[in-house]
């Protein structure tokens, strides 16, 4: 086998090979041999056809496999000599391929780079120092009040923050439609949980009362045979119910899994809620800055296909969380140019450091994580056994262990500085629980009379 390297610019590689026609002979001979064994051809037994009528029969057939695995293999062998290290499948340039030449090739392919990262001491970032205070508790116990309002009937007309029943049954051009008619409808005045035409009319109703709405649906509705739809809506109100918050009693600690203790006991577990995720939320912080140093103290120059394989993977995955499936309206791939370029250049980057360290992936810290991930399903010993069956996800579970330990490795060696910094600072908490609800809907829902309202993740 011939071959001949010439770097095409950058880190574009082209890779001449030649194999020698006496091979490709040799090989499409030897499995026209083994297939006649068992070949089953119309006049004659199985494995009992001449050779000759099973090359005229499936030659042209094995020669193209051969061809095909030929390439597969001599590139593989070529890349070895050459000690290359492709960073993605080739371009295959046919050259010569014809019956009684050698098979010629050119494969056009990008290598990886040569990494030399910089000493992790030259990296500096900021590792904020906080604690959580009893008035952080108090502010969280009162959020958490905020999440299970009270809400008690009242005679009088509804104004915002009172929660109003009713049925609903929507018409379009005097009609119905699927879902068009709801009962117990529980909407809070003032929370955009509703059409805006709708929350407004229902502002001033008293329980008892009739009422109809003109409204129009969102041009942006999930149900586009409603979308920019103009609606006539009937409102029959049932009650007209006040807000308040609940007591700090007994029943509210069981509503939040606290049986005994009262107070003392619901504070602890608070606090140790608050402090699990002021841990978590450090931790990320530091992390992040180290992965932004590493990135930007060591510039290097990134194979295209690596980065045009993380673009892809970054308009799938923002297009499945917005629910889009149409392939003409995924996001533009510019506004991923960057983050693709920051993952490739960080995963080279992490994976010369872990190989130039000698790590290995943390026995203790797999398995750490394959709980906290198993946890998550209704069968955790189920779900664990999934995982270890599956070798790709296994490696996807090491990967990001052993990005946990050059990260910390590379905070152990740089320079870091503390700062102090309080609870709300450091997790946004208390800026705005207590005023806005997450719905936003655009039209109103039908909720479970247990269930009268979202709630945020408890604490």
């Amino acid at each position: 086998m011939q071959v001949s390297l010439s770097d095409t610019g950058g880190l574009s590689r082209r890779l001449e090979v030649a194999v020698p026609a006496t091979e490709v002979a040799r090989e499409v001979q030897q499995r026209l041999k083994r297939l006649s064994r068992t070949a089953r051809l119309k006049g004659f037994r199985p494995g009992k056809a001449p050779l000759a009528v099973i090359t005229k029969q499936f030659g042209e057939q094995v020669r193209a496999e051969v061809l095909s695995d030929l390439v597969r293999s001599s590139f593989a062998q070529a890349v070895t000599e050459q000690k290359l290290r492709p960073a993605g499948g080739p371009r295959i340039e046919p050259i010569a391929m014809g019956p009684e030449t050698d098979l010629k090739y050119a494969a056009h392919f990008e290598v990886l780079p040569e990494i030399r990262v910089n000493p992790p001491e030259r990296l500096a970032m900021e590792r904020p120092v906080s604690s959580v205070d009893e008035t952080d508790i108090d502010a969280m116990i009162e959020n958490m009040r905020v999440q299970r309002p009270v809400f008690t009937p009242v005679d009088r007309e509804a104004r915002d923050g009172d929660r109003v029943v009713f049925d609903y049954r929507a018409r379009i051009g005097g009609k119905p439609f699927g879902g068009s008619d709801l009962t117990d409808v529980r909407i809070v005045l003032g929370t955009r949980q509703a059409m805006p035409e709708l929350e407004e009319g229902l502002r001033g109703v008293r329980a008892g009362e009739e009422r109809i709405v003109n409204a129009v649906f969102p041009a942006a509705h999930p149900n586009k045979k409603l979308a920019g739809q103009s609606a006539e809506l009937h409102l029959s109100i049932k009650a007209v119910e006040e807000h308040s918050l609940p007591a700090v009693d007994d029943e509210f600690f069981r509503a939040y899994g606290v049986e005994q203790g009262g107070l003392t006991e619901m504070r602890a577990e608070v606090r140790k809620s608050m402090e699990r995720e002021l841990a978590e939320v450090i931790r990320g912080r530091v992390r992040v800055q180290a992965l932004d140093a590493l990135y930007k103290d060591n510039p290097i120059e990134l194979p295209r296909a690596l980065i045009e394989e993380q673009l892809q993977g970054l308009q799938l995955d923002t297009a499945r969380r917005l629910g889009i499936r149409d392939a003409s309206r995924l996001p533009p791939r510019e506004s991923f140019e960057e983050p693709a370029r920051r993952r490739v250049a960080l995963g080279l980057l992490i994976s010369q450091i872990a190989q130039s360290q000698g790590f290995k992936p943390d026995r203790e810290r797999v398995q750490a994580r394959l709980s906290d991930l198993a946890e998550s399903y209704p069968d955790p010993e189920e779900a664990r056994r999934a995982y270890l069956r599956s070798p790709e996800a296994m490696r996807t579970i090491e990967s990001a262990v052993l990005e946990e330990q050059v990260v910390d490795f590379l905070i152990e060696h740089a320079k870091v500085t503390e700062r102090r910094m309080s609870f709300s600072e450091l997790t946004g908490f208390g800026t705005k629980q207590a005023d806005e609800d997450p719905r936003h809907m655009h039209e109103p829902r039908h909720e479970p009379q247990d269930e009268p309202h979202d709630e945020a993740s408890d604490t």
